[in-house]
């Protein structure tokens, strides 16, 4: 296994027609359907770079911006933005195409961890990430930042550390009535 990889290498897109079986009840393409494929691509994309089966250990927000529609085309495009010791963060786009006027439109981007683990299931280690252009610093920096402040936040609402008095005051104006 290469010690360092290119983000190119691993750089993956698929498109895809989207069917009347695919929508929801609006008429519009299920999100679920979409999720899907976000993860069929961020698995493709990961274990290319890792060469080994990789795991979904996390989603980072997933905002959907723009509807899909019935005979638009979807393509999404996936690359790896940060690689730890065995996890990577996989940067996902999504978009669609009409394909009568040709109009591009952004429906959604997120960012998978993946974990890449051997056939006993246990995480085994990851090529590092080669970081040669500024976007591809920007990038890593950032995914960098959100895995500091995922652990942050996780560690300030454990049990242990949570302040009932001090968030009882936080939530004040809300819709919601404390009753503790």
């Amino acid at each position: 296994m290469e010690r360092y990889k290119t983000i190119a290498a691993s750089q993956v897109a698929i498109t895809q027609l989207m069917l009347p079986a695919h929508s929801n009840f609006g008429g519009k393409v299920h999100g679920g359907h979409i999720l899907n494929l976000m993860d069929q691509i961020a698995f493709a994309c990961a274990s290319k770079h890792s060469q080994s089966y990789c795991v979904t250990a996390s989603v980072n927000r997933v905002d959907f911006l723009n509807p899909i529609e019935v005979g638009e085309l979807v393509t999404l495009k996936a690359s790896i933005n940060y690689t730890g010791r065995t996890s990577m963060v996989v940067g996902l786009r999504v978009e669609s195409e009409n394909v009568t006027t040709g109009h591009v439109k952004h429906c959604n981007s997120s960012y998978f961890t993946m974990v890449a683990v051997d056939k006993e299931g246990k995480s085994v280690s990851v090529p590092g990430l080669i970081i040669d252009d500024k976007e591809s610093l920007r990038r890593f920096a950032r995914s960098k930042e959100r895995k500091l402040t995922m652990y942050r936040r996780d560690t300030k609402y454990d049990n242990e550390n949570f302040n009932v008095k001090e968030y009882k005051a936080f939530i004040q104006g809300e819709n919601a009535k404390v009753a503790l």
